[in-house]
């Protein structure tokens, strides 16, 4: 892509930001460019297409997409020993989706929990596919409904399965007896996700 652009800013000193030097001198001289202190600038943009050889994308949007819910309870918090723990594998669309927990984050960054949205089977995407999607992963509060939450909007592919926060909460928060975020060892989660397109490779 070739393009030329001129662009100043209006200043005491009638500053230049960026621009092709060479077009600037005109601007100064009496010859019409500069009229009743205003002048107007055009941009030539050159723009080369390639052609694609062998595969094709193709885009799909949704319009007025679905949100989809999830309510995920994990009982008997505290003795989870597992480095993640996932919830069961539920529908969105064409796929297979879960939520992934990992009680002292993800890679033992320690002190703080983990929280993702995950393809359950991305082994299973035809190569390409990108889905996207935009999601709330929210930590119920059970007792005053001070709830904890982050929302985002991520391509998922096979290749990047999964997203959300490596430090979704701290331990100091989560545990926090005056919070009703681990209420009776029972830790609470809802899902919302919403799919607002899809890439798909052909040939």
């Amino acid at each position: 892509m070739v393009s030329k652009l001129i662009c100043i800013q209006k200043s005491p000193n009638f500053n230049i930001r960026f621009g092709p030097p060479k077009s600037l001198d005109r601007l100064c001289s009496n010859n019409g460019y500069l009229l009743g202190d205003s002048c107007v600038f055009g941009a030539e943009v050159y723009v080369h297409k390639e052609r694609s050889k062998g595969k094709t994308e193709s885009l799909s949007m949704v319009k007025d997409a679905v949100i989809y819910k999830r309510t995920w309870r994990i009982s008997n918090y505290t003795k989870v020993i597992a480095d993640c723990e996932s919830s069961n594998v539920f529908n969105i669309g064409d796929h297979k989706w879960k939520l992934q927990l990992y009680p002292n984050g993800k890679g033992g960054i320690g002190g703080y929990i983990s929280l993702k949205l995950a393809l359950a089977e991305p082994e299973k995407l035809p190569s390409g596919t990108k889905i996207l999607a935009e999601f709330t992963l929210r930590m119920v509060d059970q007792l005053d409904s001070r709830h904890y939450s982050g929302k985002a909007s991520y391509w998922f592919s096979a290749s990047n399965p999964e997203w959300g926060w490596q430090r979704f909460i701290t331990h100091g928060t989560f545990f926090q007896t005056n919070r009703g975020l681990l209420l009776k060892d029972v830790c609470c989660i809802e899902a919302e996700v919403a799919i607002h397109g899809e890439v798909t490779v052909f040939g």
